[in-house]
This record gives C-alpha cells, structure tokens and sequence, in this order.
C-alpha cells in the first residue's frame, strides 16, 4: 500500500478554568490593538460577554462588539460584520461565543481584506488559493459551548439566505492564532444547549472514526473523543456547574473538530440542508439522523464499530453501541425522529438532492446516492 497523507494540528490551545483572563494577551501576542469582538445576539448582554469585553478595555484594546449574528449564520450577517470591522478600524477579531458566533468571527476575519465574493472560496478544490492570504486577520477564539469545536477549524460554514443552502468557506488560515478554552464560559449553557452542543461533538467523532479515509490520528483522537462524551456529557447534562465535565466537553468538541479532518459523513449531509432549510439546531439535527445512519453504513462499518465499542466499555458489539446512542439520547431528550422535530416530509426530494451535493457525503463509509438518501431521508421520520 502506498500511503501518501497530508495532516495539520497546529492550533496552540489555552485549556482552564478562569483562562479568559488571558485575552488581551493573546490578542496582543497576534498582534492587535484594536480587535473586533464578534458573537451571537443571545450572548452579547450575558455576563461572561461582558467580563470577556472588560479584560479587552483593561488592557487598552477597547470593547468594541458585534452581534448581529444569526443561529445559522449567513452572508448578510456577514456583510454587516464586514462594515463593522472596516468602519471601526479594527485589526483583528475576538470569535466568542458558539459555533454561529466562532464561524462568523472567523469569516469576517478571513473576507474583510478579499475582493471577491465569499462564494468564491467555498471548500472545492483549490479555491482557497483564490484569496490574498496577506490580507487575512488575526484570530483568537473563545469558545462558549462545546460542540462545533469551530475554535480549532480551519473553514466557516456560512447559510446562502437566498437558496438556503450551507457552504463551507475554507482556507488554511481561518485556523485561530490562539484559543481560549475556559471551562466556566460553558456553566450558564441551558440542558438543550448542552445536549445539542454534546452530541455535535459526538457526531464529529463518530463520522471521523467511521470514514474510510487514511488518517490513523485523527481517528486515535476520534475514538478518545467519544470515550469523553460518554463518560462526561450526561454529568454536564445533570448538573452544569460540574467544571470536570465542562472541560472534558470542551476537549471533546476540539478533539472532533481535530478529528473530522479526516472526513464527516451522512450525518452532517443530511443535517445541514435541514438546518438551512427549517433553522435547525445543528448538534441536535445530527442527533436525530445519527440512528438512521448508523443502520444505513451498518454493513461497512460493523467490524470498525465493534472495535470502538470495545474500547468504550460497550458490550455487544455494533448493536450494543446502536443501542448505547438510543439510550444517550433518550437521557439528552433528544426528539425521537424528525416528526417529532416538528419537521414534515414534503420536502425529501428537495433535501436529498442538498445531501448529495453537501461536501460531508464525500467522507461516507456508503456512497450517497439521489435513491439511496431519499430513502434515508424517510428513515429519519
């Protein structure tokens, strides 16, 4: 066999408790003076915002915020972001918040110096090399939840607001300078946020481990990452002040993050044109696909399951671990299917053919086909 590979872990990660302290020095270490602190609108009025904004302006970078962001967000978020930075004659930005407010942030980072549309540099091929890299601004990002692990990413994933589809924006240099993963950011998460979040993580683990892909690390940093999801996210689920569980959480999220580099699958192909279309929670869409598509790799997957089960302490083979994600969701209150998601199925023709085209069905363990995810698409109701 001849392997041939490219891998990247480069990111330099801040982990602890009472760490946001060390913002300023970290915007100061990538260079900035005046930077631009972009989050979601839920999060701008919260106390760990406003604390994170004061260690900014104590240190003399000001306190300047935007957070006109959308819970998926799109180009006219990114517009006016764009302004934001340009008008305030910022020189880098501060990505806060979840995985909404950590793309935005990055993206605004990434086209505030392009001339191009943000389309142009969608993840295909090589258009990437399309953008000036020189013009591309310092990140530091400061994760609030611990799911979408876009704080060790190198893309954003951005909504087109007129054909309501997802597109991953992706250049090398998206990846943050600097990252602040503080536990305590993560204790006010309300439980469907750090159900949601939890099984995000778990998904990028799982679609890692399970692409047929060559990446022996990622996948070593995939399986180790479901193991922290399930021993850790039903504790942050039961009690959100337990800061073992939030960290662990937060390592979890960056490990699947870390991991998907080898690739994502049906999971996240499906997930994203419903979150497009319907403004779906991602972590929790993918939560409700994940049992039907687990059935649908079943027999490609089945021998590299066992072995994970295994690993996790899971008796029982592919359907001890099938079962094991039943009962994690059924603690997390995850909906059963996507009825109960309050979704109807009127729109599968339209949605598979958003599957197929959506860059995570490249990395299935099955070939996604029109057929084959339409009927997929009526085992997720």
């Amino acid at each position: 066999m001849n392997i041939v590979a490219n891998w990247s872990y480069p990111t330099a990660i801040k982990m602890g408790r009472g760490r946001i302290r060390e913002l300023a020095d970290a915007c100061k270490s990538l260079g900035m003076k005046k930077p631009l602190l972009i989050t979601d609108r839920g999060l701008a009025p919260m106390q760990i915002t406003q604390a994170a904004l004061d260690v900014m302006e104590e240190a003399g970078l000001g306190r300047a915020i935007f957070a006109d962001v959308d819970p998926n967000p799109n180009e006219k978020n990114l517009e006016a972001g764009i302004k934001a930075y340009k008008d305030g004659g910022h020189d880098g930005v501060v990505a806060f918040g979840g995985g909404s407010g950590l793309d935005l942030g990055k993206c605004v980072a990434f086209m505030a110096g392009q001339t191009r549309p943000v389309w142009d540099f969608e993840d295909i091929g090589d258009w990437w090399t399309r953008a000036n890299s020189d013009t591309i601004a310092p990140i530091v990002a400061v994760p609030t939840t611990a799911g979408t692990g876009s704080e060790v990413g190198r893309a954003s994933v951005i909504t087109n607001s007129v054909t309501h589809v997802k597109k991953i924006i992706f250049h090398p240099k998206f990846l943050p300078g600097v990252v602040i993963c503080d536990p305590e950011l993560t204790v006010g998460m309300p439980k469907m946020i750090t159900a949601g979040t939890g099984m995000d993580a778990f998904a990028h683990c799982l679609e890692a481990y399970s692409s047929p892909f060559y990446h022996p690390m990622s996948q070593g940093i995939a399986l180790e990452g479901m193991r922290l999801v399930k021993e850790f996210l039903p504790r942050a689920y039961r009690d959100g002040t337990d800061i073992e569980a939030r960290s662990n959480m937060m390592s979890a999220a960056a490990m699947g993050a870390t991991a998907f580099q080898k690739g994502l699958g049906a999971i996240h192909a499906l997930s994203h044109p419903i979150g497009a279309v319907y403004n779906t929670h991602h972590g929790m869409t993918n939560a409700v696909v994940m049992p039907p598509v687990l059935r649908f790799n079943r027999h490609v997957i089945e021998e590299k399951i066992e072995r994970a089960a295994a690993y996790l302490g899971i008796a029982g083979g592919f359907d001890g671990f099938y079962d094991y994600v039943l009962s994690l969701r059924a603690e997390l209150h995850v909906p059963e299917n996507l009825t109960a998601m309050g979704i109807a199925n009127d729109r599968i023709d339209e949605l598979s053919a958003m599957a197929i085209e959506d860059p995570s069905a490249g990395g299935n363990p099955v070939t996604m086909t029109l057929e084959n995810t339409k009927q997929l698409f009526a085992d997720c109701f």
